[in-house]
């Protein structure tokens, strides 16, 4: 389509050059009255108007050739061609000024028809290319938009993963170094595991044994001291037993006076 947009601006440089030229040359007036124009009063309205044209056209053949002034200039002449040639059919038909002789107004009325069709296509296609140019614009913001955002997502996950894997590295290296900490409690001692040692048994004491005693009680039936007083024995016999029994009395208290003497045992 823009090739189509820059073949109408070099035609529509060419009618613009074309009527440049005519009113630049308004003080040639047997030009005018040969052609059956309207000479143009005063001629320096004609010339200035003429020079105007001409610069109008060389900018349309400058915005063919540029493809950035294409669509903007093409609007510019486009509207500047419509609107000239509707002033002139409205001044040729509508109101009959200039008084033109039948060739001369027919030539007048397709010159402004030709002008009111360009300039329209003109418009046209200035408006479908620049929707076309903005939409690739946008398309290109656009994708390069999403590669920037891909290039970062890219960086920030690749430092991601180096962060994890340097984290990961040194987690490991810290707990193959790490020793064995027993966590201490604020206002507490730290305890220690130490060893445990079994305490030695001390050797076993040999406990002398008591001496055996005599059970006391009705149930010895032998008297512990024999009677002084038995049938059949003398008085000297008599007076021996006892001095015997009494010196035997007299030990076995001494022996039961003893701090270390063993005791008798209890019978309730």
């Amino acid at each position: 389509m823009k090739p189509l947009l820059r073949a109408v601006l070099i035609v529509d440089a060419l009618l613009l050059l074309a009527f440049g030229l005519l009113f630049l040359l308004t003080p040639w007036t047997s030009l005018y009255n040969a052609l059956l124009l309207v000479q143009t009063q005063p001629a320096l309205v004609g010339q200035a108007f003429g020079v105007a044209l001409i610069g109008l056209a060389w900018l349309a053949l400058h915005a063919s050739i540029d493809g950035g002034l294409t669509s903007s200039v093409a609007r510019v002449v486009g509207h500047v061609n419509w609107l000239t040639g509707v002033l002139m059919l409205v001044w040729l038909l509508g109101l009959h000024t200039p008084a033109l002789t039948g060739f001369g107004q027919i030539v007048a009325v397709l010159t402004g028809v030709v002008l009111l069709v360009l300039g329209l296509g003109g418009v046209r296609l200035s408006g479908a290319v620049r929707r076309r140019e903005k939409l690739r614009v946008a398309e290109a913001t656009a994708a390069e938009r999403a590669e920037k955002q891909a290039a970062k997502d890219a960086a920030k996950n690749a430092a991601n993963r180096a962060a994890n894997e340097a984290a990961s590295n040194t987690a490991s290296s810290m707990d193959s170094r790490r020793e064995p900490v027993v966590p201490a409690t604020a206002g507490f001692p730290v305890y220690r595991a130490e060893p445990l040692v079994e305490p030695a048994m001390p050797a076993a004491t040999a406990v002398p044994a008591a001496p055996a005693t005599r059970p006391l009680g009705p149930a010895s039936s032998a008297p512990l001291h024999p009677a002084a007083d038995e049938p059949g024995l003398s008085a000297s016999e008599r007076a021996a037993r006892a001095e015997a029994a009494t010196a035997r009395d007299e030990a076995r208290n001494a022996a039961a006076d003893a701090p270390n003497a063993p005791r008798p045992p209890f019978h309730g």
